[in-house]
């Protein structure tokens, strides 16, 4: 590709709400791949944004927790059209994924039992074992660059699937691991460089390597007093509107406080907060159980978006299921308890980015700020691991340990694996696959509905 001479022109907000809201809709494949979308779609093709402004932003991103591939078009929105803009990005990242996936947990709900419905599942469960397992290697395969990170990965498997350690321990002894190594060994805990922007010649950028920061993006302790109020605000207000209409044991209210939980105390993207969400989700709050959990995952790769949204599938199941407005309003009891969690998951990665936006705008190539990332990643590559094994257990073994082997899940396991690793199979035409797998055995009486 041709260096053009000249930046493109500026953007209107109206210009930018449109691709924000295509990127709801096409922001398939997990972290990865959104974030691969929005580097071609901004930093290559449109040139919205420089190669080094969009990797010092995903950084960031990568540091916090919550979903990073949403985090990243907030923080570009807002760099681009201050918080509206950023409200915007972050908001139509989520919301297409929101109504998709209420659609499709009312059907799974209402028409789960029927055999062609069941049949579905059973052919996708195993595929998402696969999935878990490949997102644990694709990431290995970039954190992993020194033994040092070879261990820290390793001594995190160990932590959660022996000691059962909790993750936010895990991933503050990584953090820690990560800023006293780098001084250590700075080599070992340098931030990868990714794409090389320069050498491929995108050409100059809206928002190029040496453009200042806007005005709105520099720091101002006041700016972040009033973010910071806001925020809590806007907790604070839905809150309490909850408890007014339930009170403090509402099953609203306990969802509304685990999810505002998890969000804060969970790193290292979806499949690092799943075994929390399963923790106090299926264990402690008994919204639903371990296979609808493993469904609902299922159901989130199917759609575009975080796949942290399979939030919002959790929260429509146990809705529905604690009858939240009467046995006779079960649709608006899980659609109503799916918007409630996503509004409690992802308020706070609005408030991370307007409120730490302009202090990662002054530490461009700082190493003490990024070398605590690289150790995180190395960690959640171990916790990954730990649950891709789990699912296999319930998968494999659907009656418990010590029950019978289900071969045929097996066999579909290791296809949908050898489709991920040696054919690079996309997501989405692997589901539908083993999705159609599955009805045609259920079909064809190979296996129960």
């Amino acid at each position: 590709m041709a260096a053009t001479p000249q930046p493109p022109a500026p953007v209107s907000l109206g210009q930018a709400w449109w691709f924000w809201l295509k990127l709801g809709f096409i922001s398939f494949g997990g972290p990865a791949g959104q974030i691969a979308i929005m580097h071609t779609e901004l930093v290559e093709r449109r040139r919205w944004v420089s190669e080094r402004r969009f990797l010092h932003a995903l950084n960031y991103c990568m540091v916090l927790p919550g979903p990073e591939a949403q985090q990243l078009a907030t923080y570009i929105g807002w760099l681009m059209h201050r918080s509206l803009g950023g409200f915007v990005a972050g908001a139509l990242f989520v919301l297409p994924s929101l109504l998709i996936l209420i659609a499709l947990s009312w059907v799974y709900l209402a028409f789960g039992q029927v055999p062609a419905v069941a049949g579905v599942f059973y052919g996708i469960k195993p595929a998402v074992t696969a999935l878990v397992l490949h997102a644990a290697h694709r990431i290995g395969t970039r954190a992993l660059r020194h033994r040092w990170l070879w261990g820290i990965a390793a001594a995190a498997f160990v932590a959660i699937a022996v000691f059962e350690l909790p993750f936010p321990a895990i991933v503050l002894a990584a953090g820690v691991l990560g800023h006293v190594g780098s001084r250590w060994a700075p080599d070992a805990f340098a931030l990868g460089g990714g794409h090389d922007g320069a050498a491929q010649g995108y050409g100059p950028a809206l928002i190029d390597d040496h453009t200042p920061t806007p005005a709105h993006a520099r720091f101002s302790r006041r700016r972040l007093v009033a973010v910071l109020a806001t925020g809590l605000g806007l907790w604070l207000a839905a809150m309490a509107a909850l408890v007014a209409a339930q009170g403090l044991q509402g099953t609203l209210v306990q969802m509304g406080w685990f999810f505002s939980k998890a969000a804060l105390l969970t790193f290292g993207g979806a499949y690092a907060v799943l075994p929390y969400v399963y923790q106090g989700a299926v264990e402690q709050h008994q919204w639903l159980s371990g296979a609808q959990m493993i469904d609902g995952l299922a159901l989130g790769e199917t759609t575009p978006g975080p796949l942290i949204m399979v939030v919002a599938f959790v929260g429509f199941v146990g809705g529905w299921a604690r009858q939240v407005f009467g046995p006779e309003a079960l649709f608006l009891a899980g659609a109503t308890a799916a918007g409630v969690v996503t509004f409690f998951t992802f308020l706070p990665s609005f408030v991370f980015i307007f409120a730490g936006g302009p202090l990662v705008e002054t530490t461009h190539g700082r190493l003490r700020f990024t070398a605590p990332l690289t150790a995180i990643t190395a960690a959640v590559v171990g916790v990954i691991l730990n649950l891709a094994l789990f699912f296999a257990a319930h998968v494999l073994w659907p009656e418990g340990r010590g029950g019978r082997f289900d071969a045929i899940s097996a066999a579909i396991a290791l296809a949908a694996a050898v489709a991920l690793f040696r054919f690079k199979l996309g997501v989405v035409p692997l589901l539908a696959a083993c999705g159609a797998l599955g009805l045609g055995l259920t079909l064809a009486g190979v296996v129960g509905p």
